[in-house]
């Protein structure tokens, strides 16, 4: 009969004390891996949902006012190109994309009016609601928890996708819905701004927000328009939300001192904080089942060693090595460290699956790298819980338990 056979068949023969000491692992297992993989897709989910909100970091002249974020820009002073130049040359990390653009009113039939200048490819790809403007390579969603771009982990949202245009002519301009509205304007058409004249390239879809109510022109062209070369009154950032929380805008705030740096402080910190704690959470589950864990099944080993004292007093007798012992016990915690695992995987990700949506209205399902991170704790708690129980099962003198009862 090989080591394993024995093995095997020892555990067989005692179901209900396997039962017991496994009951342990396979819960702290199932709550880790459930917490995880809810936490995987929340991050997805909110990463994506962050992403879509657009540019969540706005530059402004230190002159500029606030009171309204989206509105910020309008009639703002302005600050020369060259800081966006800055931010492109720094170190600096988590900066997924910058739009620098100029805002000021205008005035078309007797009706004001507001013209943004912009980079077509740098602003469309801060503006998550124009799904439709144009075509493209789509775009990721900047905040996401892995660095690994084609994992989705199953979470997509067809609503949230957009695409990017790539160009801008000089002579051509973009039509907020309410301006396409309210000037009569359809594409291809002329519109006549100061002394230009540009060609409407799109009609914007209307997204509910203020670009509803602008002109978008590039950003040379309204330069031009306004006469302030190389100048502009605002970079919207697209930062990634993590690094937002680690000091993104203390740092921006080094490389450009004399300019006012903003975020969306609540919707961000709140999703962060979110994840934190449910991260936070998921490690205490591991503290707890380590340490419960380990006591059940060493608990369960050093009673099973107890009672089978004649039996490995025999075996130490017949010459058996105190390696072999060790081995019989650690293989036995190995087998037992791989049905926890396993079980307390099925346990999680089924768990997942129900509560996902009960909990953080997000869909879930499987997520199989778990499966070796679920079987090696396990493992490793089993081992652990079993060292001290194999030391002393070794340590059996065989003459002494042949004189027992």
């Amino acid at each position: 009969m090989n080591l394993l056979k024995l093995v095997w068949i020892e555990l067989w023969n005692k179901k209900s004390q396997l039962i017991s000491s496994l009951m342990a692992i396979v819960i702290g297992i199932g709550v880790i891996v459930g917490i995880r993989t809810i936490n995987v897709y929340s991050e997805k989910a909110v990463a994506i949902k962050l992403d879509n909100l657009g540019a969540n970091i706005l530059v402004l002249p230190q002159a500029a006012s606030i009171d309204d974020y989206y509105t910020s820009d309008i009639d703002a002073p302005t600050i020369p190109m060259e800081y966006v130049e800055r931010i492109l040359t720094s170190d600096i990390k988590g900066v997924d994309n910058m739009s620098p653009k100029l805002t000021r009113r205008i005035t078309l039939d007797n009706k004001k009016y507001v013209l943004t200048g912009i980079q077509p490819k740098d602003e469309i790809a801060s503006k998550p609601l124009w799904q439709t403007t144009g075509f493209g390579k789509e775009l990721e969603a900047s905040c996401a928890p892995s660095s690994d771009e084609n994992t989705s982990h199953g979470y997509e949202d067809e609503k949230l996708k957009r695409k990017a245009v790539d160009t801008l002519d000089y002579s051509e301009c973009l039509l907020g819905f309410q301006v396409a509205k309210a000037l009569n304007l359809k594409e291809k058409e002329i519109l006549k701004i100061q002394d230009k004249e540009f060609i409407v390239a799109k009609l914007l879809d209307e997204t509910g927000t203020v670009d509803d109510d602008r002109i978008f022109v590039n950003l040379r062209a309204a330069q031009d328009i306004f006469g302030i070369p190389d100048q502009i009154s605002a970079i919207e950032i697209m930062g990634c939300c993590n690094a937002i929380s680690d000091g993104l805008l203390g740092r921006l705030r080094n490389i450009l001192p004399d300019t006012r740096i903003t975020t969306i402080n609540q919707i961000v910190s709140t999703q962060i904080e979110t994840n934190k704690m449910m991260n936070k959470t998921s490690v205490i589950f591991l503290i707890i089942i380590l340490f419960v864990g380990s006591i059940s099944i060493g608990n369960y080993m050093w009673a099973n060693v107890n009672e089978r004292r004649k039996e490995i007093g025999i075996l130490r007798m017949i010459g058996t090595l105190k390696s072999e012992i060790y081995k019989i016990l650690l293989l036995k915690a190995i087998i037992l460290g791989l049905i926890g695992g396993i079980l307390g995987y099925l346990l999680g990700t089924i768990s997942a699956y129900y509560m996902g949506p009960v909990f953080a209205q997000i869909q879930v399902s499987a997520i199989p790298i778990f499966i070796l991170w679920a079987v090696l704790i396990s493992i490793g708690i089993s081992i652990l819980g079993s060292l001290l129980p194999a030391y002393f099962a070794a340590k059996i003198e065989p003459f002494s338990n042949m004189q027992e009862e």
